[in-house]
């Protein structure tokens, strides 16, 4: 919609408005709440106030990483799970789950840390979530693994091997590592309704049980109580 908007004005040479002409436009007849946020976003973008990314003094910034994005809507989410399942949700946002590296001599080591996204914890059991804001889901949905781009299915690969990294911090019994995606509404109710939303492996250890979990994420409100569901039947059933 954004895309489209500026598309109808890209013929229209940009020009900053006078101080006088933001006065006529707010004792406009046609002033409303749509247009008085938009006259205001325009004014704090010229005066350099935060919007746009221009500066950090006030507002907020116009764009946003959508990983970053992404991340804050699957801990959202989680919280979701674990208000219903009890336990505790440590964030890597807030720097809750950094595990240091130690390497021997110090000067020779690469990746200081591992920082997985989300832990929870449970009883005997760990939650490990990592989001990762890629269309793997989508691609791997729609073709066969032997059909993906060698790129894609290496970039996939270099998830596994991170996500299972991050188990080997947790010290419970029972450890659900998960890889989360993001997936349009259309998508994800059709895989839902398939019971495809999840694909799961395990790994054969003695001394505990792990298991690898692809969970499609929803990036819509709309389906927010299906997907929170389907994470707190997936952690109960490991718990199992």
């Amino acid at each position: 919609m954004c895309r489209g908007l500026i598309d109808q004005v890209r013929d229209v040479a940009p020009r900053e408005p006078l101080p006088t002409t933001f006065q006529v436009w707010q004792q406009s007849a046609l002033r409303t709440d749509v247009l008085r946020r938009g006259l205001e976003a325009i004014e704090w973008t010229v005066q350099e106030r935060g919007l746009a990314g221009l500066s950090d003094l006030e507002g907020l910034p116009w764009a946003m990483s959508m990983e970053q994005f992404f991340e804050a809507w699957v801990e959202t989410l989680m919280s979701y799970v674990v208000r219903r399942i009890g336990g505790t949700m440590r964030s890597g946002r807030e720097r809750q789950t950094v595990v240091p590296i130690n390497w021997e001599p110090p000067y020779l080591g690469s990746q200081k840390s591992l920082i997985p996204d989300l832990i929870i914890e449970r009883d005997d059991t760990a939650v490990i979530v990592d989001a990762k804001y890629k269309d793997h889901w989508e691609e791997m949905q729609a073709r066969r693994w032997t059909d993906l781009e060698e790129e894609l299915r290496e970039r996939h690969r270099a998830d596994l091997l991170q996500v299972l990294a991050y188990s080997t911090v947790a010290r419970k019994p029972k450890v659900l590592v998960c890889l989360a995606y993001p997936c349009s509404e259309e998508r994800w109710r059709s895989l839902h309704a398939r019971g495809l939303s999840i694909h799961r492996a395990s790994l054969p250890q003695a001394e505990r049980r792990v298991e690898l979990a692809l969970v499609a994420f929803p990036l819509s409100t709309r389906v927010v109580t299906d997907a929170v569901s389907l994470m707190e039947e997936e952690i109960r059933r490991v718990s199992a």
